[in-house]
């Protein structure tokens, strides 16, 4: 039972994901979360206001079961398959985090200063929010996919522009990171 409370290994993992995603590929699917927003929209009527939205979503509605495992898989991870034993936090990193004003850094999966519900009461944190927000879903618009989808699916089957996308995706985190976090905290 311990080894179900610990994060699982890459030999493990990995493997799992690999298998996840031949059954996806022999059935003729493709795996990717952003997708799930665009049927949600056409299931709600948005084909009405935009081109975009208008496509059989019923094709696509087998992915929604994605987005409700990833729910209710995430609660039952939290609520009984963890250890809450906190994140092992690189001290160097930890450190870092403390000099922006982030409380705790490593005691939390999720720092409270970007996802606490406090947030919501500062002008700068609805901002964050709402550009965080909008810079998303252009760029997920924009990539043609989120980065479930082009770094599982994409790179799998070998395409182009799911590596290139997963490229862009790791040079703008490593500036945010880097650059734009430490000026926002």
């Amino acid at each position: 039972m311990e080894s179900l409370l610990n994060p699982w290994p890459w030999y493990v993992s990995g493997p799992l994901i690999a298998l996840v995603m031949a059954l996806l590929l022999y059935f003729g699917k493709t795996f990717g979360m952003s997708s799930n927003l665009r049927t949600l929209c056409a299931i709600g009527g948005a084909g009405k206001i935009s081109n975009f939205f208008k496509f059989n979503w019923r094709d696509q509605a087998w992915n929604l079961t994605v987005v409700l495992g990833a729910i209710i898989g995430g609660y039952i991870a939290v609520q009984y398959l963890s250890n809450n034993s906190g994140t092992d936090l690189n001290p160097k990193t930890a450190a870092e985090l403390k000099t922006m004003g982030f409380e705790n850094p490593g005691s939390t999966l999720v720092p409270n200063e970007i996802f606490g519900l406090d947030i919501l009461t500062t002008p700068k944190g609805v901002l964050l929010l709402v550009i965080g927000g909008l810079l998303v879903g252009f760029g997920t618009r924009y990539a043609d996919g989120c980065t479930s989808g082009h770094a599982i699916t994409g790179l799998s089957s070998l395409q182009k522009p799911s590596l290139i996308a997963v490229i862009g995706f790791f040079i703008g985190g490593l500036i945010m990171t880097n650059f734009i976090l430490p000026l926002l905290f």
